[in-house]
């Protein structure tokens, strides 16, 4: 089961990339394990999404938090394939970029996406995910930082 938090969702299409702060995030099925995002329309990460069908959902631990405002801006990507606005990435299996210091990570392929007002609804069937925190490690929330919205 995925925890509830705050996480920096990666997204990538057409050579651009891009890492965003996002607290609208859910697992929603088990079979096929579906992960639900809601993503602003108008964001970077909305389009990025949107045209290439993928997205990665960092999962961060609660000691990285000062890093999670990094996220709220659109990145200028110099086209480093392991690094994005300063930060080392990798490529796995979607080509979203999953940040190096992520405890833990799925990767999503969009199954399907729902329009709903302001956001849309991405439904992503996870076909990738991976750790490297310690198991209970305990997982970045809202409530950590002083922000009340992401995404």
């Amino acid at each position: 089961m995925m925890p509830s938090g705050l996480y920096v969702l990666g997204s990538a299409a057409s050579g651009r990339r891009n890492l965003m702060t996002l607290n609208w995030a859910s697992q929603v099925a088990s079979d096929p394990k579906l992960v639900a995002v809601s993503i602003e329309a108008g964001a970077v990460s909305h389009t990025l999404v949107e045209a290439s069908g993928v997205f990665s959902l960092n999962i961060l631990d609660r000691k990285d938090r000062a890093i999670v405002r990094k996220f709220v801006k659109p990145l200028d990507d110099e086209g480093h394939p392991t690094e994005l606005a300063g930060f080392g990435v990798e490529s796995l299996v979607t080509g979203a970029p999953v940040l190096d210091l992520a405890a833990a990570w799925v990767e999503c392929q969009v199954r399907q996406s729902i329009p709903c007002g302001s956001h849309s609804l991405f439904l992503g069937q996870v076909v990738g995910c991976g750790q490297r925190g310690a198991d209970g490690f305990e997982v970045l929330r809202m409530e950590d930082t002083r922000m009340n919205y992401g995404g």
